[in-house]
């Protein structure tokens, strides 16, 4: 019979608050108010003014302490200034159509001949964007063969635990062999939402990515992949092709830091993602060895190479604090899990609900304004529709209808085409913006004339692409020598293919040392863009880069 588990991640008692809190920082989400009782007209149209700021700053979730000073002294409040407090500040969020989570809160010792307890709360303020449908965060799950990737987000999604032999895992695997097998080969989506309150509306009646997604306020997309080293130019593929905000990197208590774990950390920290560690299947591990693997952690996430400030989160008050701050990209969360007793469960579902999202409100901006990159990473027949393509949208925007270039091809050069429609999570809409993940079905477009790799970009844009380019690149690791005419695989976004290096600015790379070389594509032209982050692999041997100047090879007339 299969156990359910209340995995809603609401608190039915208090979750206390730190002693004092940072100072109140002008930039950001987070803001402070001592207390908001009664006020006037005008400062009511001030406080509103200032929690759509604070909104926007979050991309649509600002965090209110309440009864907190700005230099961040826990002052507190009386139970009736505290709830006058509360109804000023649904006053402000329903005049910006936002809902009230409260977080956590924290009841003050009393001093002096005062009697009276004072308490300070955390509140949650949620407010979907104008232009989206939910707040969209996408979420790479990373680590070794058999650490039990898919089962977690198997028990996350459905809220049911696991029996322990991986029935949780079924509804991500794509393949007959994966099912067989026990293990993921390919890239696997699945979405977790969240309602205003923070329920996971998984677990009510929706069980399709449909309703989830129109009942949902916050929707994390769940990017499964493979975890064997045979799979890895795959694994490499879905973390540079699907741009995620977070990485997750997922750890068994049973046998430790092996395999290619320390390869798919390495990969998330050379591409700036913020990396989340959850240990799994702790009921099977003694405390010893569980304590001995947590401080090999915690080693490792301290060292030079990653320079990371570790947190164990053994509590609601430590997933709060620290999703409230894992922006800083310096804080790495330590989960310790368990899928077939539920341990923890519950903390990674708190900490997901309040994780911000990576980019600010006015860099979104910034990039829904630039010209349209969509780049393409996967390609479907879809019978009565045509050739439809999947992807992220890089920059820009796309509607329905619009005319844009695609390329390049094998020759190097961009044809018109026009969008037939645009869905995203199943459903159709009219516009996606950058940072979206969708996909895009083109009218009068054979699918053997597409490839991964190519983009849809706006005829504004120069529609240049190129053979040869110049990085900066470092070795993380080579047992011998690099030198010119060096052949690896190359990573740059949905870009995959093999080049060789032409030039560099000294006479041979060895591990741990920089260089400025030239690459060249070995079979065909791609789009890239200089500052594009690359990887690149040829066996054992890895780096990693930035693009500083690409060579024309060849421009679209108009």
């Amino acid at each position: 019979m299969d156990t359910t588990l209340d995995l809603s991640g609401n608190c039915e008692t208090s979750v206390e608050m730190p002693e004092t809190l940072r100072p109140e920082e002008e930039e950001g989400n987070i803001e402070y108010k001592l207390k908001l009782v009664n006020p006037s007209a005008s400062r009511l149209e001030h406080l509103v003014t200032q929690m759509k700021w604070r909104l926007e700053e979050g991309n649509g979730e600002a965090i209110y302490e309440i009864g907190v000073e700005d230099n961040g002294i826990l002052t507190g409040l009386t139970e009736m200034d505290l709830q006058a407090s509360l109804v000023t500040l649904e006053t402000m969020a329903n005049r910006l159509g936002a809902s009230l989570t409260v977080l956590r809160e924290r009841i003050m010792e009393p001093e002096g001949d005062v009697t009276e307890c004072k308490k300070v709360m955390e509140i949650l303020i949620r407010k979907v964007p104008d232009d989206q449908e939910f707040i969209d965060l996408r979420l790479a799950v990373l680590g070794n063969v058999d650490a039990g990737k898919s089962t977690l987000l198997g028990v996350l999604t459905q809220g049911e635990l696991d029996n322990g032999r991986g029935c949780a895992r079924l509804n991500l695997f794509r393949h007959l062999h994966e099912i067989q097998s026990g293990r993921t080969s390919s890239i696997s989506y699945d979405i977790l939402g969240f309602d205003c309150k923070g329920q996971v509306v998984n677990y009510a009646e929706c069980r399709t990515i449909e309703e989830i997604c129109e009942k949902s306020s916050k929707l994390i997309t769940l990017i499964d992949l493979a975890g064997h080293h045979k799979y890895l130019k795959t694994t490499i593929f879905g973390l540079t092709g699907n741009c995620p905000d977070f990485a997750m990197l997922v750890v068994s208590a049973t046998t430790g830091i092996v395999g290619t774990t320390k390869e798919h950390l390495g990969y998330a920290l050379a591409l700036g993602v913020p990396v989340i560690v959850v240990v799994n299947k702790v009921d099977l591990c003694p405390k010893i060895g569980l304590q001995r693997l947590l401080k090999q952690l915690e080693t490792i996430l301290k060292s030079p190479g990653c320079r990371k400030i570790p947190a164990r989160i053994s509590n609601e008050d430590d997933a709060i604090s620290v999703a409230s701050s894992l922006d800083t990209n310096r804080i790495t969360p330590i989960f310790t899990v368990s899928c077939v007793t539920g341990q923890n469960l519950d903390l990674i579902l708190k900490f997901l609900h309040v994780l911000p999202p990576q980019h600010s409100h006015s860099e979104r901006e910034r990039l829904a304004q630039d010209l349209t990159e969509f780049q393409i990473d996967e390609l479907y027949s879809v019978p009565l529709v045509g050739t439809v393509v999947g992807g992220v949208i890089r920059r820009g925007s796309i509607r329905e209808g619009e005319k844009l270039l695609l390329g390049p091809s094998d020759s190097g050069t961009f044809n018109e085409v026009k969008v037939r429609t645009v869905h995203r999570n199943r459903l159709p809409c009219r516009l996606i913006q950058a940072g979206q993940a969708a996909s895009v079905a083109l009218m009068d477009v054979e699918r053997e004339q597409l490839r991964k790799g190519m983009v849809l970009i706006s005829p504004s844009t120069p529609a240049v692409c190129c053979r040869q380019f110049q990085a900066d690149v470092y070795v993380l690791f080579h047992s011998g020598q690099i030198s010119s005419n060096f052949q690896t695989t190359i990573h740059i976004g949905t870009v995959c293919q093999t080049a060789k290096i032409l030039k560099m600015d000294r006479s041979s790379l060895r591990t741990n040392e920089k260089a400025r070389v030239i690459f060249e594509f070995k079979y065909k032209p791609e789009y890239i863009r200089v500052g594009a982050r690359l990887l690149f692999r040829e066996g054992k041997s890895k780096g990693v880069g930035e693009v500083l100047q690409i060579f024309p090879y060849e421009c679209i007339e108009r």
